[in-house]
């Protein structure tokens, strides 16, 4: 299997983090590829940013699926899902839609720890979007600048740790989802230290997709996931004027 993991966000560091704990989880024989934002901002946290966002995820996409088995949107929020789960003839997934997936077999209710405060309206807008609104406990997130996006782990691991055992304690989380790919392999660390399980959604991708991979479900061709039709386009990168060509006969 050929996994693509594509991070919409620009720091090379966040790629490096979603590479690590992709290449843990994944199984023996599973190639892991990961692909950095060509364009776009150091990292996601309002929804115009997961715009500019989506856009870059399509563009590495078009330019790149075609050598893979799936291919995983690496930021929470999954900016540009369902649009390529649309364009592309292989399974797509995202890390919120994969992290909620394995909260929802873990306990009832789940609360998202994240790296900002301005990151939450977002964020629940993407959990109302899955359809999972009534499982969210809370949303809590750190409430000072990030100066060094790929060190988040290390220098607020502490804190993010206090805002998880609040999750808890006062808002009945019966299941921590670590948001953001910053905060990529952070649970692996966790584990034992807080009193409920605790998901990264970079693994959770991982395995899902394998699944899907194996499952051969095959692709939509009628309905709302169906590919693109067909229309006069202009300004388009090669790339993607080739991908929407490729669905003409899908």
């Amino acid at each position: 299997m050929n996994i693509l993991l594509i991070n919409p966000n620009t720091s090379d560091s966040v790629s490096d983090l979603i590479r690590a704990e992709a290449e843990r989880s994944a199984s023996q024989g599973t190639q892991i590829e990961v692909i950095t934002a060509p364009f776009g901002v150091a990292y996601i946290e309002t929804r115009f940013e997961a715009l500019i966002g989506a856009y870059a995820a399509a563009e590495v996409a078009a330019k790149h699926h075609e050598r893979f088995n799936a291919v995983i949107v690496a930021a929470f929020g999954d900016p540009g899902l369902a649009g390529l789960r649309e364009a592309l003839s292989c399974p797509v997934t995202g890390l919120t839609e994969a992290a909620l997936a394995s909260a929802s077999l873990l306990g009832q209710r789940f609360s998202i720890v994240a790296i900002s405060q301005r990151i939450r309206a977002w964020y629940r807008e993407t959990v109302q979007h899955i359809g999972l609104e009534g499982r969210l406990a809370s949303i809590r997130g750190l409430d000072e600048p990030l100066a060094d996006i790929g060190n988040v782990q290390g220098n607020q691991g502490e804190r993010l740790i206090a805002l998880a055992e609040r999750c808890v304690d006062e808002d009945g989380a019966d299941v921590i989802v670590l948001a953001g790919a910053p905060l990529a392999g952070l649970a692996r660390s966790l584990r034992g230290r807080l009193p409920v399980p605790v998901v990264d959604g970079v693994s959770s991708a991982v395995r899902h997709v394998e699944s899907l991979i194996a499952l051969q479900p095959g692709k939509a061709v009628r309905g709302s996931f169906a590919p693109p039709p067909v229309k006069a386009n202009q300004g388009l990168s090669p790339a993607l004027e080739r991908l929407l060509a490729s669905r003409r006969h899908v």
